[in-house]
């Protein structure tokens, strides 16, 4: 115990910041929701895959490495590349400093089709629609391939990763209907299926509303967020959605957390970027560039 009136006053202070810092106080968004339960599934010695536009997963995986995770490799689709030591998010330098950072780079094909089945990555998706089973579209809605109501941004090396993986994770950030669908459109990401001749199904969802597992094969509400009830998250599911007997609350990030993913891990607010559509989306993306391009 410190002994000068200097040190208990120091001890005191010290102590009440790091009281305060265990607690909430800070106002938790949606997207650090998302972010902070992502982050969660990602375990010491991971090899994390990430897509070529999914920022919540990336800040989740700098997020986890940052906590409580420092020994994860991040297998990206940009640039291809591999790494131990991550470069800061950046939205007009992203390949360049990947590329910078990667203890290794190759062709799209070769990642999808070599490394990934070797290392078997945690990965995680953000489907356009998903059933109840996991299986997931991110080509196009409508019945027509040719003139779909909306034509999705694509499935890059999903259809190749998702037959042989066992870690796979999906995000929804905005849970609807249009989303959680009894049949899908089109289907380009395998869930749990009886005809699979390796890997399984996804393990894990979390939505703008939950979290869920695939206990059985079949979607399963475990979680729910702060100040969200069970008729809402089923009123915004398609499909006859199982709920867990120990239905629980999503554990919030405490103030140190949220300080360091806003301050230290993604501070151009890049993962709000996956929450906004229309005008708003593109004003976000204006004021994210412009930072950018002055930091």
């Amino acid at each position: 115990m410190p002994r000068t009136r200097r040190g208990v006053l120091f001890f005191a202070m010290a102590t009440l910041i790091k009281d305060l810092e265990a607690g909430t106080e800070l106002e938790c968004a949606i997207d650090e929701i998302i972010c902070f339960c992502l982050a969660r599934q990602i375990h010491d010695g991971d090899v994390v895959a990430l897509g070529l536009a999914t920022p919540l997963g990336a800040v989740a995986a700098l997020f986890a490495r940052k906590m409580h995770a420092p020994e994860i490799y991040i297998a990206s689709a940009i640039a291809t590349s591999i790494t131990l030591d991550p470069p800061e998010l950046s939205l007009t330098d992203a390949e360049g400093r990947w590329i910078e950072a990667a203890l290794n780079t190759s062709g799209f094909v070769t990642g999808a089709a070599d490394y990934l089945p070797a290392v078997k990555p945690r990965e995680f998706f953000r489907p356009g629609q998903v059933d109840q089973h996991g299986n997931t579209n991110n080509i196009a809605i409508g019945k027509n391939y040719r003139r779909p109501r909306l034509r999705m941004p694509g499935v890059g090396g999903i259809p190749d990763v998702s037959v042989f993986m066992s870690q796979m994770s999906l995000y929804v950030p905005r849970h609807s209907r249009m989303v959680f669908r009894k049949k899908l459109d089109f289907i380009s990401g395998l869930g749990h299926s009886e005809g699979r001749n390796a890997g399984s199904g996804p393990q894990y969802l979390v939505s703008d509303l939950g979290q869920f597992d695939f206990a059985g094969g079949n979607m399963r509400l475990t979680h729910l967020h702060p100040g969200v009830n069970i008729d809402r998250v089923v009123a915004k599911t398609e499909f006859e959605l199982a709920i867990a007997d120990d239905l629980q609350t999503t554990a919030l990030p405490n103030d140190r957390q949220l300080r360091i993913l806003r301050r230290e891990i993604d501070p151009l607010g890049l993962r709000k970027l996956e929450m906004l559509t229309g005008r708003a989306r593109r004003a976000a993306l204006r004021a994210i560039i412009e930072q950018d391009v002055q930091s």
